[in-house]
């Protein structure tokens, strides 16, 4: 290509310095240009190579992201909800750490340990029966080895009014394999309060900006008062209320008792008459 050149009157044109050797830069960069695309494209290349051999995509990105894991925490999961349907104890224990912490906020303290937690998934597994199922919705994953899902109780596939939560999970390596080591549970509330919730609320608030000194104090140790009203009840309030207490519960027993019978009865004579 020829160089520009520039012609001023009774001159005889003359090439303008430099310029012609702006094509040698420019046939570098779109060189470096194209090596880059090539790059990126035989990178996509391998990853669907990796899907051809029946390799999950989540697999490729731990590799590149440097997890040993086979499994994303979405997948394992996904396996958790999968054994709790299934009434799967023995998977269920593969997923879960030896000091694995289960905190279903509708429950005063956290599950502690294997032993613990697996406890409570087979009381909860033994309640569901055959026909309720939980049904996932969202699975989402954030910074690390963590994972969130919502979800709900359905019974064949019909929802249960009032059974929607909310699950939060910690997971960790094991060898190829990813377990859960914590797990926090938020559950709907049958009782919807609206309001008054609001109410209580500014109620609450007013009270710490009122004496912030007391809620400091409270805050630091928010069992200081169920222990005080605890050791006042044991002293004072136990030796009458405990005998009046015992038969109550004794009653409700006999009566609870008396309603599961008579509802076998009802059951029994709906399947002779419905079938």
């Amino acid at each position: 290509m020829a160089a520009p050149s520039i012609r001023f009157a009774g001159q005889t044109p003359r090439p303008i310095a430099g310029v012609a050797l702006s094509s040698s830069p420019m046939k570098a960069a779109c060189q470096l240009k194209q090596n880059r695309v090539k790059q990126m494209q035989q990178g996509i290349s391998s990853i669907i190579k990796g899907i051809s051999k029946n390799k999950s995509f989540s697999h490729c990105l731990a590799v590149q992201t440097g997890s040993n894991s086979n499994f994303s925490p979405s997948e394992t999961i996904e396996q958790f909800y999968t054994c709790i349907n299934d009434n799967n104890l023995e998977q269920l224990a593969k997923l879960l750490s030896d000091d694995c912490r289960y905190n279903d906020l509708s429950f005063p303290q956290p599950f502690q340990g294997k032993k613990d937690v697996l406890h409570f998934f087979e009381q909860l597994t033994s309640v569901m029966g055959k026909n309720v199922k939980f049904k996932i919705g969202h699975v989402c994953e954030g910074d690390g080895l963590t994972a969130a899902t919502d979800w709900h109780l359905e019974w064949q596939r019909k929802q249960i009014p009032f059974t929607r939560g909310c699950s939060f999970y910690e997971c960790a390596e094991e060898g190829k394999n990813l377990i859960i080591k914590d797990a926090k549970t938020v559950r709907e509330s049958p009782i919807k309060s609206g309001l008054f919730v609001l109410i209580l609320l500014k109620i609450v608030t007013t009270l710490f900006d009122d004496f912030p000194k007391v809620t400091e104090r409270f805050l630091k140790n928010p069992d200081v008062i169920p222990k005080t009203l605890l050791k006042i009840y044991n002293t004072f309030l136990r030796p009458f209320i405990s005998p009046l207490l015992a038969s109550y519960i004794n009653l409700w027993k006999l009566v609870a008792r008396l309603i599961g019978f008579a509802f076998s009865i009802i059951r029994y004579i709906l399947k002779i008459f419905i079938k």
